[in-house]
């Protein structure tokens, strides 16, 4: 780790860019992201994401020569952790269209909104990631505990279907709302503002609180289910980071037809259950090896995507959501949220 100084800090430069770009170029004005657009930026994520993967096979063994890994092995834990993640950032996407149409967020500023979260949700895993790394180099033994916990969770998501939004139980919210007033209305894309002198915090504001309380609910399951494909903290870093960079796009392109993947949050279950089984079996016989997992995993994905895009075309599906909504004029009220909340 001491001789990849230099590694992390362009690595985290070169991210810092592709978000400057991002916001300041080509998302400098609030505009209503089209499905094309998103598409355009979804395919510019991942291609960035294959390529550094590339560059882990060809060059892995002069960025961390010591790591005791090989470039194929690097690669394709890499590969492995970006998959795992970016198919359970799917499950984000369902609650981040639950809280932006529960709190009336107008269409054009619901990419500010996720641009702020992700880098929120970046700081925040990163945070996780290295306690996570410290621990399990400390204390080996915890990986039991966390593949026990993976399995827990791959159950209890199986057994619990239904997803709501509750603001009324997020204790950040309820303090925030003590802390500090909040406007009658979304002003603009504003976070905050300054009226008669007094700072406020704007509805919008509540809404990016929402969803970074969410997407660390989120990661408490996923870093761990990473760390059972890999314990290398840049592999674990990278991959969390590449696939948290294509959520915003990702987002604007199933947004609109997530509640027609049926039978992928049954898939993402198993997927939790089976990265759980292999960090169980890491010191044992019966180890699962890396691009097992990596089969194994796109299997079943793609079972689950394919059985649902199948149902949906045979079968009538309603959608769940309520029916508020969030064209680009629509304002909410601090009255109306109080109702909610």
């Amino acid at each position: 780790m001491d001789g990849m100084v230099w590694v992390w800090i362009g690595f985290n430069l070169f991210v810092l860019a592709m978000l400057a770009v991002d916001l300041g170029i080509f998302h400098r004005d609030a505009h209503v992201v089209s499905v094309r657009e998103a598409l355009t930026w979804s395919v510019v994520w991942i291609g960035l994401a294959l390529v550094f993967n590339a560059g882990l096979w060809f060059f892995w063994d002069r960025i961390a020569p010591n790591s005791g890994y090989t470039n194929s092995d690097a690669a394709l834990a890499f590969l492995t952790g970006y998959l795992i993640e970016k198919a359970l950032s799917v499950d984000n996407i369902f609650v981040f269209v639950l809280i932006f149409t529960y709190f009336s967020v107008p269409a054009l500023y619901q990419h500010r909104v996720l641009f702020w979260g992700i880098i929120g949700a970046l700081v925040m895993r990163g945070v996780m990631i290295a306690l996570g790394a410290t621990l399990i180099k400390e204390f080996h033994w915890i990986i039991y505990i966390f593949g026990a916990f993976l399995i827990f969770t791959g159950i209890r998501m199986a057994t619990h279907r239904t997803e709501e939004v509750h603001p009324d139980k997020n204790p950040l919210i309820r303090l925030f709302k003590r802390l500090m007033p909040v406007t009658e209305q979304y002003e603009n894309d504003k976070f905050f503002i300054r009226r008669a002198g007094v700072l406020m915090a704007t509805p919008l504001f509540l809404v990016l609180l929402m969803v970074e309380t969410t997407d660390l609910i989120f990661a408490v399951d996923s870093i761990p289910a990473i760390f059972a494909v890999t314990q290398d903290p840049f592999i674990v870093y990278t991959s969390n980071v590449f696939a948290i960079l294509g959520l915003r796009s990702l987002y604007f392109v199933l947004a609109g037809m997530i509640h027609k993947f049926y039978y992928l949050k049954l898939g993402l279950s198993v997927v939790l259950v089976f990265v759980g089984a292999k960090m169980l079996l890491a010191e044992t016989a019966f180890k699962i090896p890396t691009p097992l997992s990596l089969i194994v995993v796109a299997a079943i994905i793609g079972v689950a995507v394919v059985a649902s895009l199948v149902r949906a075309r045979y079968f009538v599906v309603e959608e769940q959501l309520p029916s508020l909504p969030v064209n680009p004029e629509t304002s909410v009220t601090s009255a109306e949220i109080a109702t909610k909340i």
